[in-house]
């Protein structure tokens, strides 16, 4: 049974396009194909469906203003750029969503904005509140603030997180491609992919990561990278080209299907796995990695036997193996400083103020490196 059906039905989607499909060098935006697509996103709120847009072309959209060509090398430049080009973009948005009736409002979000809990929830209520006025929300990276530390990388998995925060039913990905094919079909025979039900079916597929027209960030890999990402949390996702934009959303046969592969986890289980910034790495003996990774345990400070990194108590960590293999993230219940005295020792050898917990197992989440199995070309 496939899930086509489940994308067609669900009653709140995330749609991400990329600036490939909204804008051109040297040209900047191109309003006609923005317009087209807010032509189908009306559609189906028209439905009676809600839509949450994730849109790329800030940078794009502000270059040719600039008289900038190409996409800039440095940061004080694109983060220009991104002030002069967001503005257009959202008016643009607002323009051609206002001809059919319904307002947008502008979300501009940093990856410090999803990897602070508190700055989550807040993040999560904003949306929630947008759609319950009948507003579409307009997300998109703070181009103008975020620094290459504290960026998402490109708005696939910006795209990915926020279905999750925004509880939506599907995701969408639209590009300048059809979908996932098993090799690059520029320069040779390649096949697009109709399903994938996990990992292991994208094992011998080759992904690009350039774009055509050099004004965006993305690739193929990051695509399917935030497709693993959401269709691990259970939400079913399509990756396709902008024009079929309408039939995807409709359940047509279209693009790759991710079809979901996992439970939607909890809020706070997926901020830790996928949109927590680790303050530090906890090393764990043999024992305590079968304890965690077998059954679930808590972490206790006997199985813990080195401390790395400048931590608080309730700050996200990663718990390795003795040879660097990242096991589980969670929330430490003690200061870095405080941790030295305690490693290896029985609970019962504590004083009662450090018997609790290193890191609680509600606080705690299995993880491996959240890669994609399939191979990139170089």
């Amino acid at each position: 049974m496939t899930a086509r059906p489940q994308v067609a039905g669900a009653p709140r989607v995330v749609v991400k396009v990329g600036s490939s499909s909204l804008t051109t060098l040297p040209g900047g935006l191109d309003a006609d194909r923005l317009a087209a697509l807010v032509d189908v996103l009306a559609a189906v709120r028209a439905q009676g469906r809600e839509v949450v847009l994730v849109s790329s072309g800030a940078i794009a959209a502000g270059l040719a203003p600039l008289g900038v060509e190409g996409r800039p090398r440095d940061l004080a430049t694109a983060q220009a750029a991104a002030s002069v080009g967001q503005l257009r973009l959202v008016q643009t948005y607002a323009d051609a969503f206002d001809r059919h009736g319904v307002t947008v409002g502008q979300v501009l979000l940093t990856a410090d904005d999803l990897t602070r809990r508190g700055h989550y929830r807040n993040a999560r209520q904003t949306l929630e509140r947008l759609l319950t006025l009948g507003v579409i929300p307009i997300v998109n990276e703070n181009d103008t603030v975020a620094t290459d530390e504290i960026r998402f990388g490109d708005n696939d998995r910006l795209a990915a997180l926020v279905a999750h925060v925004a509880a939506a039913g599907a995701l969408v990905l639209l590009s300048d491609v059809d979908g996932v094919y098993d090799g690059d079909p520029r320069t040779g025979p390649a096949q697009l992919l109709d399903t994938v039900r996990g990992p292991g079916d994208l094992a011998a597929v080759t992904l690009g990561t350039a774009r055509r027209n050099g004004v965006g960030t993305g690739g193929m890999a990051t695509k399917v990278e935030a497709a693993l990402i959401a269709s691990g949390a259970g939400v079913p996702v399509v990756v396709t080209s902008t024009p079929q934009a309408a039939a995807a959303l409709a359940g047509e046969r279209v693009g790759t299907l991710f079809e979901p592969s996992g439970r939607r986890p909890s809020g706070r289980q997926f901020w830790l796995r996928y949109a927590s910034r680790p303050r530090g790495r906890l090393v764990l003996d043999d024992g305590a990695v079968r304890a965690v990774r077998e059954r679930h345990a808590s972490l206790l400070a006997a199985g813990v036997t080195g401390v790395d990194g400048d931590f608080l108590a309730d700050d996200p960590v990663e718990l390795v193996g003795p040879d660097g293999t990242v096991v589980a993230r969670g929330l430490v219940a003690y200061d870095a400083r405080e941790l030295p005295t305690l490693l290896g020792r029985r609970t019962t050898d504590l004083d009662p103020e450090y018997r609790r917990e290193v890191v609680h197992r509600d606080e705690m989440v299995l993880v491996g490196r959240p890669r994609t199995a399939a191979r990139l070309p170089g």
